[in-house]
């Protein structure tokens, strides 16, 4: 155990040391321009102080010339004048417009950060990784049971006999109802592995009703802030519970900000005692300041106690005249009395986040969130964590090691945590993955999908579920042509195949190395365009493509939201157009060999699919091979 900790906890570091590097080397060798080109910097942009809200000072950046950036709202961002690494600026992104972003800080804004053009920069904050390893070395019991399961030193007790449930939502289907019941009546932990669309959400926001019916205390978090949000959102419906969401408040969506454990200290009464006692010491800094501050130059070597003893007996000393020693001493007084008021802020601050905790239901919060202070002494009965195949061990061990049981939820066949340094490589291995491994009939497959054409559905079910799942018979026949302006009759699922075509199209930008194809560009915003000229919106289209520069240049030339694999991870449109990119004559298909990424891709779309690609060099792989041969079995493969 304290082996497998020691290395976990090497891990962490070798990938905190890869982010930041990554990061400073980043901003170093690039100029401000190139950041910008690449949307993780906005330059020449101006400050204005907009005031406080929930005890932030919030700023907003503008200029007259349009911002686009891959910058959002929740991420941390650098602001400097000239040299970005000798500022140490930072707030958080708030709300993000054509020609503006907003910020807030969590001290005061300093003058030269609204006088002058400022350089916002995206950046990469450690305080994550140091949750993360302050856990691991004060790992408490339940923690290390957790990782006893995966070290074989542990075997899983069996489920006590469920309670009887009466559910809210009376829609969910066996396999749902099957994972909820399991889950409540598991002694140490349980799986719901949700593929695509299988309404794994819901399934969990049912589960945390029922946990809280039984009057259990719930931790539920996820990896992201978006899916705590979503969790959250679907959760406020339930209007008997208390619910309570942990974080900074400008990373939670606007919508759920009154859930957050800053509104409500905001809104608690005891809020009116501190807001009085706010008002005594402004009054007593009015008092203070007439009096001489008792700095290096006027003390002379003299201690708190010696300037109040000498002051008493009006004395001076070592130069200071009597009158200067009682100045000084009234100072240290009022000083005195302000510090005592800061002391019982901090006490009423504590009492009603202990009051807000204990009367909460259900916390919500990211896994590294769950780490902070406000619920360190907090038992919980239960953890359950979303998104569980994409977080790291050392992640969803922070809200595991807080309750008695835990609940992970995903699908390990998808996308997993995203580690970019390779001496890292090893926390790709996820908690959920090795114990579904280990432990089959620990978890439920949820069987039914409500996002997509059976035929759709059919080629990733195959290759990637074994063939367990069945769409629901709601989308079994939803087809393109019911939102399309046209009589013509277009099944769900195209293949277009560019291997005719002498000119191979794969190429690199300059000093960059990843990849474009300046042909399936052309052909994605085309497809887009005839879509949108069908009568389809542009929001109901998406195009992907696993490059980065891909997505780049395809973005330069259509309105349509255009996103790596990463970025279309747990959502979904109508439409979805995918540009493989690779196409060569050595059967090099690069990092599309990570098949999870091929299975996110291909699961997006609900009504239908286009993939564009290069089939002599797709098919060198297995699968790729069995993608097209399928689509060939079914007629929908062109060759243009």
């Amino acid at each position: 155990m304290k082996k497998y900790i020691k290395n976990l906890i090497r891990l962490i570091n070798y990938e905190r040391d890869a982010e930041i590097d990554l990061m400073t080397r980043e901003i170093s060798s690039m100029s401000g321009k190139k950041r910008e080109e690449l949307g993780r910097a906005i330059n020449k942009v101006k400050g204005k102080y907009l005031g406080k809200e929930l005890g932030l000072q919030i700023v907003q950046f503008g200029r007259s010339e349009k911002i686009e950036t891959e910058i959002s709202v929740g991420d941390m961002v650098l602001v400097s004048t000239d040299n970005p690494l000798k500022s140490d600026l930072t707030g958080t992104v708030t709300e993000k417009g054509a020609r503006f972003i907003k910020v807030a800080f969590d001290k005061r804004v300093p003058r030269w950060a609204l006088k002058k053009k400022v350089r916002l920069d995206l950046y990469a904050n450690d305080i994550t990784f140091r949750r993360m390893e302050d856990n691991l070395k004060h790992l408490s019991l339940k923690g290390k049971n957790a990782l006893e399961y995966i070290l074989n030193e542990r075997n899983p007790k069996k489920n006590r006999q469920p309670p009887y449930i009466n559910y809210i939502d009376e829609s969910l289907n066996s396999s749902q109802r099957s994972a909820i019941e399991n889950a409540l009546s598991c002694e140490n932990f349980y799986l719901i592995h949700g593929p695509f669309g299988t309404g794994k959400t819901r399934t969990l926001v049912e589960l945390i009703s029922q946990e809280t019916r039984q009057n259990h205390k719930v931790l539920a978090t996820a990896e992201s802030n978006a899916a705590v949000d979503n969790i959250l959102e679907r959760l406020m419906e339930n209007k008997k519970l208390n619910l309570t969401r942990l974080g900074h408040p400008q990373r939670v969506s606007k919508h759920n900000i009154t859930q957050t454990l800053a509104y409500k200290v905001e809104q608690h009464d005891l809020n009116k005692k501190i807001r009085k006692i706010h008002r005594k010491m402004d009054n007593l800094i009015e008092k203070r300041s007439v009096h001489t501050k008792p700095t290096p130059q006027y003390r002379r070597g003299y201690g708190d106690y010696d300037i109040l003893h000498n002051a008493s007996k009006g004395k001076g000393g070592r130069g200071i005249s009597p009158d200067k020693m009682k100045s000084m001493a009234k100072w240290i007084e009022i000083n005195q009395e302000i510090d005592e008021y800061h002391d019982e802020i901090k006490r009423i601050e504590n009492r009603m986040i202990k009051n807000i905790v204990e009367e909460s239901d259900v916390i919500l919060a990211t896994n590294s969130s769950s780490a902070l202070e406000a619920i360190a002494r907090v038992k919980f009965d239960v953890a359950i964590i979303d998104e569980a195949s994409q977080a790291t061990i050392p992640s969803v061990l922070i809200p595991i090691a807080k309750a008695h049981r835990f609940i992970l939820a995903g699908d390990h066949k998808q996308l997993p945590p995203t580690i970019i340094s390779e001496k890292a490589g090893a926390l790709e291995k996820t908690l959920f993955e090795e114990l579904i491994k280990m432990y089959p009939f620990k978890s439920q497959l949820l069987n039914v999908q409500y996002r997509m054409n059976r035929l759709l559905m059919e080629f990733p079910n195959k290759e990637f579920y074994d063939g367990s799942l069945k769409s629901d018979s709601s989308v079994d026949d939803i087809t393109i042509n019911d939102i399309l302006n046209s009589n013509y009759e277009e099944e769900a699922l195209l293949f277009i195949d560019t291997s005719n075509i002498d000119d191979y199209g794969e190429s690199h930008l300059k000093n960059s190395k990843s990849i474009i194809n300046n042909v399936e560009a052309d052909i994605a915003v085309d497809l887009a365009k005839s879509y949108m000229s069908a009568g389809v919106s542009e929001e109901d289209i998406g195009i992907i493509s696993p490059y980065a520069d891909q997505v780049k240049i395809i973005q330069d030339r259509t309105p349509v939201e255009v996103k790596t694999v990463d970025g279309f991870q747990g959502r979904e449109k109508e439409i979805i157009i995918i540009s493989t990119v690779r196409s060569n004559d050595n059967e090099n298909i690069g990092f599309l060999k990570d098949l999870r990424r091929l299975n996110v891709a291909i699961t997006r779309a609900k009504r239908k699919l286009i993939i564009i690609g290069h089939k002599d060099t797709l098919i060198s792989n297995p699968t790729y091979s069995r993608l097209i041969e399928f689509v060939e079995n079914e007629n929908l493969l062109i060759k243009i």
